[in-house]
């Protein structure tokens, strides 16, 4: 076995959620010494950093009930069972925003808080995009408008901005550590 690896001995759920479930997973280290795992199982999203024609970017602006605050965020969602994460992100950018795009680009996956979860957002980046109307899934209550990038740059930056998904989206994407 691998000196970082960790095997699985058993897992039980102890929570089937809507959203997400929960397991108990008991482990053994490398070395031999047996553990539990408490793991949050979620079925992974998408992240979209939509670009328009005129340089702006689209975001999206919604309060979390978690964190008590109403969020400035990139589009984003979760992935429906079965479905691929383009196909998600397509979903979503319409969903949220109205927009569709017709260049895509990945930006590869993150993990969330791989310490106690197994969630796994795809990033995107989208330009071209056409407007239609937006469609918000039933209960999302959200704002959708544009900034300049250097906006947004100076929204991360003054911590506005302190989504980690959009973050790291963003770096991917456009690279702002490069604009200091």
């Amino acid at each position: 076995m691998d000196k970082f690896e960790e095997k699985t001995l058993s897992s039980k759920t102890v929570y089937n959620g809507k959203i997400f479930d929960i397991t108990d997973d008991e482990i053994v280290l490398s070395d031999g010494l047996k553990r539990h795992r408490e793991i949050i199982r979620h079925p992974g999203g998408v992240v979209i950093c939509a670009l328009k024609d005129n340089g702006n970017l689209l975001l999206v602006k919604q309060y979390r009930y978690a964190v008590k605050s109403t969020q400035t965020e990139l589009p984003a969602g979760r992935l429906e069972k079965g479905e691929e994460p383009l196909s998600a992100a397509k979903r979503e950018l319409l969903e949220e925003t109205g927009y569709s795009a017709n260049n895509w680009e990945s930006l590869g996956y993150i993990f969330t808080t791989f310490g106690i979860c197994d969630e796994k957002l795809y990033l995107f980046k989208a330009s071209d995009l056409v407007f239609d109307k937006p469609n918000p899934d039933e209960g999302e209550i959200l704002d959708f408008f544009e900034l300049p990038l250097s906006e947004v740059y100076k929204l991360v930056k003054n911590g506005t901005i302190n989504d980690a998904k959009t973050i790291c989206a963003l770096m991917r994407a456009f690279k702002l550590n490069e604009q200091d």
